[in-house]
């Protein structure tokens, strides 16, 4: 279940009615899927095959496909990061500079764990989302943000988009304490 941890008055908010209703509040989409449906020798599996990754989506069909469906989402895949993943440290660069999109950016964890870190309204400021497997975040179009992953540096997330290429970041200038 995630958990946020607010910036600028260090405060904590837990539990999923909590947690939503702070989201919401914000614009971001939060959701939680069921984690039974993944099989289970993936679900510590950070290194994945293409068939793994289809095994994937073919467990969460539809759960994507009500998701794409309602949101207007019109491709899917998997990101796999870990120590193990070539070039890792650049990609976290990437990643970890604040930017938006001309899209939501959709992720739904099924391994591991990673944070979103995102620009809340003029009163809340910048809040972390510590998102664990289940989580389902939607930031929205336009909303500054990056992404990062935690300690044990391993997450698996299926990732929507409406633009079929892909994720594109657009640089946001905004001085961020990480």
């Amino acid at each position: 279940m995630a958990v946020i941890k607010v910036r600028n008055t260090s405060e904590v908010i837990e539990g999923h009615d909590n947690v939503l209703a702070f989201l919401e509040k914000q614009g971001v989409l939060y959701e939680h899927w069921d984690m039974s449906k993944l099989p289970e020798e993936l679900k510590e599996k950070f290194v994945l095959s293409d068939e793994e990754k289809e095994g994937i989506l073919t467990a969460y069909k539809d759960e994507i496909e009500e998701l794409a469906e309602r949101r207007g989402y019109k491709t899917w895949d998997i990101v796999a990061l870990s120590d193990a993943t070539p070039n890792i440290e650049e990609l976290l660069k990437k990643f970890e500079n604040v930017h938006t999109h001309t899209e939501d950016e959709v992720r739904a964890i099924t391994a591991g764990h990673g944070i979103f870190i995102i620009k809340g309204n003029d009163e809340v400021g910048y809040f972390d989302v510590e998102l664990e497997p289940g989580d389902v975040i939607s930031v929205p179009e336009g909303n500054p943000h990056f992404f990062t992953l935690m300690e044990d540096r391993q997450v698996v997330a299926v990732r929507l988009f409406i633009e079929t290429e892909g994720w594109v970041a657009h640089p946001y200038q905004d001085t961020v304490s990480k």
